[in-house]
Formats: C-alpha cells, structure tokens, sequence
C-alpha cells in the first residue's frame, strides 16, 4: 500500500485508538494521524467510574496503551487538538488553530458527552458530571476522605455506579430519579427494583418519580438540590448522570445523515465512501437485529474501532456483534448482552435467586430470546449470546429451569421427542 495515503482519525478514544491498532496489525503503512481534543493519551472510560473512582485501581491503569506505544507503531498522536470543521468533497479536516489536515480515509470516532441538566444553579461548584479522566479526578478527590452528603441525579449506569462509589468512600449518598425505578426504561420495572434494593441494602436513599427544579447555592457553591416535588436535600456535592449525546456535529455540518449519532451502514461506513465512525458517535444499521442501532457501551468501542479500520482497509466487514455492557456495584457484578428496549420484548423470565441477586434474567419477544443479563452468574456470556444470535425459540419453563442446562436452550426442542 502507498505510504502516500494518509488515514485520519479524529478522536483520540478507545475505539480511535483500537483502530489505529488494527490498521497497523493488518499492514497500512501509510501515515496514521490520530487526533484527540483531550490532552491525555486514550484511555478507557469504564474505570472513570468503576475501579479507579471506588479506589481499588490505580489510574495509569486507564490507558488503552503505553505511552511509547504511538510512536514505536509510527502513529502521529496529536492531543489538545480539537478538529473544527470537516468538508467531506476536499477531504479535508480543520482543527483549531485554523490548520488544514488532507486525509484519504478518516474515521470519526468522537465520542460522545454528558447531557446537561437545564436548572438554576447548574453551575455551581460542587456540582459535577462523569465523562472524561479529569471529571473522575475531580470526584475521586471530593469523595475519598468521606463524611460529604452526595446527591446523584439519575439513576442509570453512571449514576449507580458513581453512588455506589461514594458509598463505598463513605458518604452519605441520595439518588433523585425521574423514573419509577433506576434502569427502568433499561431492565424494566422487575429488574430495575433489584438495583433499587441493591442500593438501599448499602445505605443509599432512593427519591423516585421526581427530577431537579433546582441547585441551591451560598456564595457559589452547591448547598442543597431541590426536587420537583419541592424537598430541598441538603448537599457537598451533586453528580448528574442522565445520558450522553452523541458528538456528531463534525459529520452534521458536513451534510452527512445524522440521527442520534452518524448514520452507518453495517461496514460502518458513512454515505461518503472515504468517511467511517465507530464507538459512541456511531448509529450503525446492525444486520442481526435489522436496525440502526447507537451503542455507547465499551465493548462496542472496543470492538467496532478494529471493524472500522478493516472496512478502512478495504476488507468486507458486517458488523453485527451482540452488544454487550457490564457494571460493578458493591457485591454486584453483571453482564447484559443483547438489546431489549421499551417495546422490543413482551416478557421476562428469571433463572436463579432473584432476591439473592444471583441469577440469569432472559428478555424474550414471541419466545426468541432478544436480552440477557447474569448477575454474580460468570462463564455464561458466550453461551447466552449464541442463543440470542440463534433466535430458536425457546419455552420458558426450560429458560427458568435451572436443571435445563444453558447449553441446551439453543438448541431446537421437540417436547414430544
């Protein structure tokens, strides 16, 4: 291959980072350019509220590579370098300082960010969101010593995990949630109430069915977080979690299709056939599930970096993994696979001690398995993602039999047999 061509990566993530990897392991010789708006090197977020926020990980641990991996695999790192601007037709990228980059092929790979909570008081010190490496120093730092009153606002993924970890510090920890459970729109209400239990069982209290009217300050900094429902919960610090967008307005303002993130087809490429994206930013037609789906879990950055790279390269790629995610809650470890949304499954059916937070929960739509998530259940995600991507369909009773063995509900039953 040419060394004349240059292959662009603008976002210095996981999934960038995986796939200037990729494009060096399948033999691109050309320049690989991978440019990030962070000053640090990539790194991996799942930690920012995991291991390195509860203490038990160091934070050099974060990083995807070592520092002298980019230039030893001839990779041009440029950090602090927020790109601008990007016209598709010169193939051409700006970046802040006015500067022009040509490139070949580039890969977005952006990311996304923190949805912004629209209240008074938002911006007072104190008040916190979990994104990048520098957001998880500055919480790591207020709730190590312990003894602060935090009030997390929402209880998804981040929010749990977080108020887990301020738990864990030793603070005094409240969870404001719109929904009638955390992870409700998720796991659903059944599910979604063993996180809630969860959560009590260590001390957290739970405010339910009620958001933010507002952030109460006194001379700048955050002393109280008024609900909608008028109680004023008296508060160091605040930590909103309530989603992420996707940082897509580099592919917007250049004309391609976006709809929650950039629209992809299954080779992840984009409507202009030298542009790609992969990780957050990415909406993706999936060919298993036979829909555009944007996922914003690690794995998929994990995995979708190296597939971006390879249909860079001109490979033939169909990218139609099962998604995956994992959390990490007290005593509490789980993995879904799967994708189960409001309205894409009609049942759910539990193998195992639910009360015990031990068992197998199965999401099914017309008896196919579509979802499935092992709490402190291990070594069964590669079996339950061959079910899901089988779509057998499997009978219920044989799902919450706990004598039926995993490996068999794959497998076409004859009850008469």
């Amino acid at each position: 291959m040419s060394t004349a061509l240059t292959y662009l990566i603008v976002g210095a993530s996981l999934a960038g980072a995986k796939a200037a990897e990729t494009l060096r392991a399948e033999g691109f010789d050309g320049r690989v350019l991978l440019l990030g708006a962070e000053p640090e090197r990539p790194y991996e977020r799942p930690p920012l509220s995991k291991g390195y926020l509860t203490g038990t990980a160091a934070r050099d641990t974060i990083y995807v590579h070592d520092a002298g991996w980019y230039a030893e695999h001839d990779v041009e790192l440029q950090l602090g370098t927020r790109a601008t601007a990007l016209d598709a037709g010169t193939h051409t990228v700006t970046v802040e300082d006015d500067r022009e980059v040509r490139y070949d092929k580039l890969l977005l790979a952006t990311g996304a960010a923190p949805r912004r909570i629209g209240v008074p008081g938002a911006d007072l010190a104190g008040v916190h969101y979990l994104r990048t490496a520098a957001d998880a120093d500055r919480l790591l730092e207020v709730l190590t010593d312990g003894g602060r009153r935090v009030v997390v606002v929402g209880g998804g993924w981040i929010g749990l995990e977080t108020a887990a970890a301020a738990r864990g510090h030793g603070n005094d920890v409240t969870i404001v949630e719109a929904a009638p459970t955390p992870l409700h729109a998720v796991l659903g209400p059944e599910l979604g109430e063993t996180f809630a239990r969860l959560h009590r069982d260590h001390g957290v209290e739970l405010r339910v069915r009620t958001g933010v009217r507002e952030f109460r300050g006194d001379a700048d900094r955050l002393v109280a977080v008024v609900t909608d429902s008028g109680d004023e919960l008296a508060a160091d610090v605040a930590v909103v979690g309530v989603g992420a967008r996707p940082n897509a307005e580099l592919a917007e303002a250049a004309g391609l299709p976006v709809d929650n993130g950039v629209i992809l087809d299954a080779a992840l490429r984009t409507t202009h056939p030298d542009v790609y994206a992969a990780g957050d930013v990415a909406n993706p037609f999936h060919p298993l599930l036979g829909r555009h789906l944007r996922v914003e879990h690690w794995a998929n950055a994990l995995h979708g970096g190296p597939a971006a790279a390879r249909s860079m390269l001109g490979r033939h790629v169909s990218y139609d993994r099962v998604p995956y995610f994992f959390t990490d809650q007290y005593d509490l470890g789980m993995e879904y696979s799967g994708y189960a949304g409001p309205g894409d499954y009609d049942r759910v059916v539990v193998r195992g001690d639910l009360e015990g937070r031990e068992f197998i929960a199965f999401w099914l739509a017309s008896d196919r398995v579509v979802a499935a998530m092992n709490v402190n259940v291990w070594d069964v995600t590669d079996t339950l993602q061959r079910l899901i991507r089988s779509g057998v369909p499997v009978d219920e009773r044989r799902l919450g039999d706990q004598s039926t063995p995993l490996d068999d509900l794959g497998r076409r039953h004859d009850p008469a047999g």
